[in-house]
Formats: C-alpha cells, sequence, structure tokens
C-alpha cells in the first residue's frame, strides 16, 4: 500500500497588483487594528512578544486585547477573577499600540464570532485582522460558528512551538486552504477581502500562562 501523500499547499495570489508592493493609498487611510482574545491568565511576556511582532508584520496602527470574561471552552476552576486578569493585561500590555479592552465583558459576548459582528458594526470604517496562536488552531472548529470568522475577517496565524506543524493539516487550514497567501504578503493581508489568512514563522518566545500558573501554585507549597 503506497503511503498517504499529505496534501499540497499552494498560496494563491489573491490580487492583480504584485503582492510585495504597499496597499493602494484610497486603502490605507483606514485604521488597520489587530484583534487578540485570550483569556489571558495571566497575561504575560509571550502575549506582548506576538503583538509587536503582529503590529510590524502587518503594519498595524493598534492591537486590542480582547479580555474575556470567561471562555466557555476552560473551565471555570482555576480561571482567575475578570479584574485581576484585566489588570495584568493592563501592566504587560505597555506599548502605546496595545490597548486593552473589556468590550466583551461590557457586553456580555461569550463567543467571537458575536465580538467580531459587534465590533464591525461599531467600527465600520476600522480594518480588523483576527490574530492566534498556532496552538488555538487544532481546536478551532470548537469555537462557535467558527467559519464565520474566517469569512468576516483577514486572520493572521504566530507558530508557536510545538503546534506549528499541525497547523497545515487542521481542519481550518485544509477548508480555507485555496485562501492562504504567502508570508512575504502578510503587510497586505488587512486590505484583502476575507476569507484569507497567512501563518507566520517568527521567534518564539518561551512564556505561557499555563507554566506561571504552574509556578505559582509551586510557590504555594
Amino acid at each position: 500500500m503506497k503511503p498517504r501523500q499529505r496534501p499540497r499547499f499552494r498560496p494563491i495570489r489573491l490580487c492583480a497588483a504584485p503582492i510585495d508592493d504597499e496597499p493602494p493609498a484610497h486603502k490605507r487611510h483606514k485604521r488597520r487594528i489587530g484583534l487578540f482574545g485570550g483569556s489571558f491568565n495571566p497575561a504575560h511576556q509571550g502575549h506582548l512578544h506576538v503583538s509587536l511582532i503582529a503590529l510590524k508584520a502587518l503594519r498595524l496602527d493598534e492591537l486590542w486585547w480582547l479580555v474575556s470574561p470567561q471562555n466557555p471552552l476552560k473551565p471555570v476552576r482555576g480561571m482567575a477573577p475578570f479584574d485581576k486578569r484585566l489588570t495584568s493585561a493592563r501592566r504587560v500590555a505597555r506599548d502605546k499600540r496595545v490597548k486593552v479592552s473589556t468590550l466583551e465583558a461590557e457586553l456580555g459576548l461569550d463567543y467571537t464570532a458575536d465580538t467580531v459582528r459587534v465590533l464591525k458594526r461599531r467600527f465600520p470604517r476600522a480594518r480588523f485582522v483576527w490574530l492566534m496562536g498556532a496552538d488555538n488552531l487544532p481546536g478551532f472548529t470548537r469555537w462557535r460558528r467558527w467559519a464565520e470568522i474566517y469569512r468576516a475577517l483577514p486572520v493572521a496565524i504566530f507558530d508557536r512551538a510545538p503546534y506549528a506543524p499541525r497547523v497545515l493539516a487542521s481542519v481550518p487550514s485544509l477548508r480555507f486552504v485555496r485562501h492562504r497567501i504567502p508570508e512575504r504578503a502578510a503587510r497586505r493581508l488587512v486590505a484583502l477581502t476575507p476569507p484569507v489568512w497567512v501563518f507566520l514563522h517568527s521567534r518564539l518566545h518561551a512564556a505561557s500562562a499555563s507554566a506561571i500558573r504552574a509556578g505559582r501554585r509551586a510557590s504555594l507549597r
């Protein structure tokens, strides 16, 4: 029996202009905003590390950290109170371009698809892009109306060991394989019409919220 061949991923060219060119001037006046959702339990330097990479690689004007009141896919046990997580996010987000948002808590939004819909309605002139780490992609199909997110916003996925090799084999990647653009075109991502996504390889950061929580528990023993 011949071994099963892995699907070939061929990024397609989505625009007539050279993909390395700057976006047209008439498209650059709109605010280019990255959306980075999470529990931030707690926020750490890894979050800021990815945010700074996104600001540069995607040519963003600013980036919003959407602090979730309670991720429906994560247990309540072990989740710090919202105010404590919010404080940690504000303490870590030292770059003036990184804004910490309480929108989801204020409006009682539990699902990212609803958050995206609200933001697009409230800020019709903004150009949003959804950011997430490679560790989230294998389980992304558990998110409510996950495909709706891909169709609503450009998506940027950031390398994170040891999950990167699984990114291209995940269901979302296979579903939207024809809408992937090459990494060298990342700075055009926000100006493109969804569905469109990019996978960004970058210098990894060792910090993780789970390791920080584990260290805190160990120090209390």
